[in-house]
């Protein structure tokens, strides 16, 4: 009983991706359960052993941050896979399409003189995000030995990513009036598929930055 009082607490305590808290939380329990039985085979009352264990343990303010970090540094690195992987793929394929679209290349002679700038502006934005999110991954992964802080990196990657997200968007937007619809893109089917999947993913990783920023805020207040 007062095992699992003292686990539902630390669930209580902390915040962060799901599937990890669970197992951290799994995992205190039973680290618990081993030692209070290693106290019952010594002779302990039930009670007292859990008691013990608890205590050796440490008060759930000592061990809560430790435990909150972790899961941020989970969150971190869920992000950065996420624009490791999904921006540059979604530069490379747009790029694709526009190779194929329009086939007829005299539709680009009457872009405005800002189109080019402005497209080449959207695509080192597109490697700097990439690049950060590789690197942040590495550094919450392979560095995780040697950063003390790994809940930094996460608040950088993510504001990074609310800053660089509506930046991109107005390149976009204005890329799509300079570039007048294109015409016949409604029609061209590989084009329309990614115009749908382009504000998903945007959206799942501005919700991925939100939850990391919520989860380095925790920390700090803590």
């Amino acid at each position: 009983m007062l095992i699992d009082d003292y686990v539902a607490g630390l669930a209580r305590a902390l915040d962060g991706p799901a599937g990890p808290k669970r197992d951290l939380v799994v995992e205190a329990r039973d680290s618990l359960v081993d030692t209070a039985e290693a106290y019952q085979e010594e002779g302990m009352a039930r009670v007292e052993a859990e008691l013990l264990a608890v205590e050796e343990f440490g008060e759930l303010r000592e061990i809560a941050p430790a435990y909150q970090r972790e899961l941020t540094a989970t969150a971190g690195r869920r992000l950065g896979a996420l624009l490791f992987v999904s921006v540059p793929l979604t530069t490379l394929l747009w790029s694709l399409i526009w190779a194929f679209f329009p086939v007829d290349a005299d539709a680009w002679a009457h872009r405005p003189d800002w189109f080019l700038p402005a497209a080449r502006t959207l695509d080192l934005f597109h490697m700097a995000t990439g690049v950060l999110g590789g690197l942040t991954l590495l550094v919450l992964t392979w560095g995780s030995r040697w950063v003390r802080r790994p809940e930094r990196a996460t608040r950088l990657l993510a504001v990074w990513v609310w800053t660089m997200l509506p930046v991109t968007l107005l390149l976009s937007v204005a890329l799509q009036y300079g570039s007048q619809g294109p015409a016949g893109f409604s029609a061209f089917l590989p084009g329309m598929i990614l115009s749908l999947t382009t504000p998903l993913l945007n959206g799942l990783q501005l919700y991925a930055a939100a939850r990391c920023l919520r989860l380095t805020r925790r920390l700090r207040a803590a």
